[in-house]
């Protein structure tokens, strides 16, 4: 497979947006731009991970392991700059060939494989409105001709296998496996502002078992230290988008100690969160743990539907009403709180009142061993997996509630509230941006300690890149809902600065 890891770690840097200084200290930068992308949809990948908060001292109480980064000047790298799109999406320029034929791509820590439009991509619209790649036009070129296919979250592309020399910043990696699209059906790509997507995951993920490109800039020594990091400008005035270094971390981009916590699935940048709370109250569900991947491809934080739906009840956004969820409050409410009451086991009520088919050791507040395992034994009928969901986050409200000593009357009536909580099947909230103010933050518990999103941070593109100037849609902003019972408890964390060492 490459190199073999032995020691993998995430650093999630929650951003600071500081001026980027140009040294000569010998390490690679790359540009970054940013884009919107799809809410969901790309795979990702095993280690360790590492977060900083936004100030000194505002974490919980548990210790965290910290460990030091190689600083620019300590070792070679190579960075690359990054530009921005929205503040949603990060791309920057790679050439493949001899000559070198420029493209934009977006670096993905969500999936392995490179892959370019083709020059014989002949009937896909999308491929006219980007850079193509010309095999007969680089003397690097090697023929491979596997067919290769990628299915993302939404939208697709397939192609074949080449090889050739692909130049990252100032390195060269040769003889670079990589896909040319020779199909891409639909407009997800059509309006992109980059041509293709460079996958930093593992090896074990990537399509036709392609060996990635970071497997080969390490294989061929061109990075001393097994580091790549991201920094992310929040600023879309900014002169720079960001940068993605090969090799090293820039001190400039960060604050504080990094704090570490291991990932948990091999394939997958995945760890294991904390409790989520709103304001100074647990939400709940990642009271015991949660599961979430880090994703560098994508502009959005994706949570569970039980989760979200207590984060909008609590900021006042609207969502749909969930008749199912009503119809268990308004017959079995009663019934699940006087279980809850006399101990009953949380994991099997719904399945004691027949809401449920299996016998509540895989529901949304069960242990889940990846973010990516099927859920089985559950019913196929539609309905009653709707209503079997609506009992369980039902369950996961009341223990709530049941902690804050509310009466019944007060837990019945903030779980019925909730059921107009609930967000739509698309993700999209609406909320009044006069209320920014009055609203709570958002904080993660990473590694024993907090970090934090204010209201601000959660609807900063109310203000910005809305025409209304009443309700913010949070469809543009960070949360939206996993709407499968198999993705319940688990997050997919995005928009964050990230360093990665192997």
């Amino acid at each position: 497979m490459g190199t073999q890891f032995t020691a993998i770690w995430i650093a999630l840097l929650l951003s600071f947006p500081v001026v980027l200084s140009a040294r000569d200290d010998g390490l690679m930068r790359i540009g970054l731009k940013k884009k919107k992308l799809d809410q969901l949809g790309r795979r990702v990948v095993p280690g360790s991970v590492n977060f900083i908060p936004k100030e000194e001292g505002g974490g919980a109480s548990k210790p965290a392991a910290t460990k030091k980064y190689y600083n620019l000047g300590e070792t070679e790298a190579d960075i690359v700059a990054l530009k921005n799109y929205l503040d949603a999406q990060y791309y920057g320029e790679i050439a493949i060939g001899t000559p070198p034929q420029t493209f934009t791509v977006i670096f993905d820590t969500g999936s392995s494989n490179l892959w370019v439009p083709s020059s014989k991509c002949y009937f896909s619209l999308a491929c006219y409105f980007h850079s193509k790649y010309k095999s007969s036009a680089s003397t690097t070129y090697v023929k491979n001709g596997t067919s290769a296919a990628i299915q993302y979250g939404t939208g697709s592309i397939s192609g074949f296998f080449s090889q050739d020399s692909v130049e990252v910043g100032d390195l060269v990696v040769k003889n670079q496996g990589f896909i040319e699209a020779t199909k891409e059906p639909g407009v997800t790509f059509l309006a992109s502002k980059f041509d293709g997507i460079l996958g930093l995951g593992f090896q074990e993920i990537s399509v036709g078992n392609a060996v990635p490109v970071w497997y080969n800039m390490v294989n061929q020594g061109l990075v001393k230290e097994k580091v790549f990091s991201f920094w992310l400008n929040r600023n879309v005035e900014g002169e720079e988008g960001g940068e993605i270094v090969f090799g090293g971390v820039d001190p400039n981009h960060y604050k504080g100690e990094h704090t570490y916590v291991p990932v948990t699935h091999k394939g997958y940048w995945q760890f294991d969160m904390g409790d989520l709370l709103i304001g100074t109250e647990t939400t709940g569900l990642c009271a015991g743990g949660c599961k979430a991947i880090a994703d560098s491809g994508t502009s959005l934080l994706a949570g569970p539907t039980t989760v979200i739906t207590q984060i909008n009840n609590a900021i006042g956004a609207s969502g749909i009403v969930s008749e199912e969820c009503k119809t268990v409050v308004a017959q079995y409410g009663k019934i699940i709180l006087e279980m809850l009451v006399a101990q009953a086991q949380p994991r099997k009520v719904c399945s004691q009142i027949s809401f449920c088919t299996f016998d509540g050791t895989q529901g949304v507040s069960m242990n889940i061993e990846s973010v990516v395992e099927e859920s089985s034994d559950k019913s196929s009928d539609g309905l009653h997996d709707a209503m079997c969901t609506a009992c369980e986050m039902m369950v996961v409200w009341m223990e709530n509630r049941l902690r804050l000593n509310d009466t019944e009357d007060q837990i019945l009536d903030y779980v019925n509230d909730l059921c107009d909580r609930l967000p739509s099947p698309n993700g999209e909230s609406a909320v009044e941006c006069s209320s920014l103010s009055s609203m709570p933050s958002i904080s993660f518990e990473i590694g024993g300690k907090l970090f934090e999103l204010s209201p601000e941070q959660v609807w900063q593109f109310c203000s910005e890149y809305l025409l209304c100037s009443s309700y913010c849609i949070k469809k543009f902003s960070y949360f939206i809902s996993f709407n499968l019972i198999k993705l319940e408890g688990s997050w997919l964390i995005a928009r964050v600065d990230l360093s990665i060492e192997i």
